[in-house]
């Protein structure tokens, strides 16, 4: 089978959950077989060379679209008196991309159009309108616009709650006409799977997770974990990331460090606004961006993830998992991963109950290395990237099939 895998950015390094979900499907399919087409936008926040990929052997081909996808306020205020695309999306809508896509399908036989995302599904009409007899899947990493409400709810500065107000009600009418109009919908999450639906997308919308390459997760046992740490890993230019990181610092981090001094937290992500990266607190350590998470996680005991808003699945709580790490989400940082509180994880909502959990730990009184072993087995059993291979294939055997019915 030959898949055209449309993505918004090259997923090179797999380093944060968009770069890794959109990588690990792409080299799961190579390692099943099949024949990979990935047409990159080539942006300056993730530039990569031509050749990134080459790694994967030669049924994969990487085609670049240098896109400038840097937020501007001239062309944001254009946006909002002469778009009808949201800005987000704006941002990646390319001509040049359309003609080198329409390009790659009038000179290849290509068997499933695959678009990574809502930021790419402007897309759809280039296929549609080139090679209008092939199937053409969306994986919606997030449901866009929920994100967007969420960060309203919560926003205290009048102007700005105003325009993310706005925001989100472009994306959500972008994401009503254009998700319903593909041929099958994969949602990372069930609740996604849901939101989707009521969405109007057709069936099938199915739920595919995403995986983790096991291999990439084999423990180094000459790296053992400090003693009475927590930490936090992920990618700090993502606004529902910042809000987390403000709120665990404003409001549980120091009733934590009154309570129990001899813990130590440790900050690691990649673009982390200057306010992190300056952080002046005792027992607090920024690492800012590191070379291998793995290795970062198996030097701290204890996994942080307090996340108020998003969508979705967090890729970094599967890596975790995968690394046998004891994990303290909110409920919302952990929706739409199969896992029980106090099994193989730790979900709390309010800094009381932080705080809590966090004493507990502190005190030897909550199972951490237990709770992480359960963690472990949960993605063995249930997220290993070859599975969810197997469950693209089955979508895409699907929508093959329904083309041919309807022909």
């Amino acid at each position: 089978m030959h898949i055209l895998q449309v993505c918004p950015r090259v997923p090179f390094p797999p380093t944060d959950g968009g770069a890794i979900a959109m990588y690990d499907v792409a080299a799961g399919l190579i390692r099943a077989g099949h024949r990979v087409t990935m047409l990159a936008l080539n942006t300056p926040k993730h530039r990569q060379p031509a050749d990134a990929l080459a790694h994967l052997g030669p049924n994969l081909r990487l085609v670049t679209v240098d896109v400038d996808t840097r937020l501007s306020p001239i062309k944001a205020l254009r946006n909002l008196v002469a778009s009808r695309l949201p800005y987000n999306v704006e941002r990646f809508v390319s001509e040049d991309a359309a003609e080198q896509l329409s390009e790659i399908l009038r000179a290849q036989t290509v068997d499933v159009v695959q678009l990574e995302g809502t930021f790419v599904a402007w897309y759809e009409e280039v296929v549609r309108r080139v090679a209008p007899g092939i199937p053409v899947v969306v994986r919606a990493h997030n449901v866009e616009y929920t994100i967007w409400q969420m960060l309203t709810r919560r926003e205290r500065n009048p102007l700005k709650k105003i325009y993310l107000r706005h925001l989100a009600g472009r994306m959500q009418q972008f994401e009503q006409h254009y998700l319903p109009r593909f041929d099958a919908v994969a949602a990372i999450t069930e609740p996604d799977q849901q939101r989707l639906r009521k969405l109007g997308c057709r069936e099938p919308v199915v739920f595919v997770p995403a995986g983790v390459q096991l291999e990439r997760f084999q423990l180094d046992p000459a790296i053992q974990p400090k003693p009475h740490t927590l930490f936090l890993i992920g990618t700090l230019n993502w606004l529902p990331n910042q809000e987390g990181l403000d709120w665990f610092l404003a409001e549980i981090w120091p009733q934590v460090h009154a309570q129990y001094p001899k813990l130590e937290l440790h900050l690691a992500g990649k673009e982390m606004p200057a306010r992190f990266r300056e952080l002046q607190l005792p027992n607090v350590v920024v690492h800012g961006f590191v070379e291998s998470a793995q290795r970062f996680m198996q030097q701290y005991e204890v996994m942080l993830v307090p996340l108020l808003s998003g969508g979705g699945m967090r890729v970094k709580i599967i890596e975790g998992m995968a690394l046998g790490k004891c994990i303290l989400s909110t409920t919302l940082g952990a929706e739409g991963i199969h896992v029980r509180d106090e099994h193989d994880i730790v979900l709390r909502d309010t800094p009381a109950a932080w705080v809590e959990a966090i004493g507990r730990y502190y005190h030897g009184q909550l199972p951490a290395n237990l709770i992480g072993q359960e963690a472990a087995r949960t993605i063995v059993r249930l997220y290993d990237n070859c599975r969810v291979v197997e469950r693209f294939l089955d979508l895409y055997s699907v929508v093959q099939q329904r083309r041919v019915e309807t022909a």
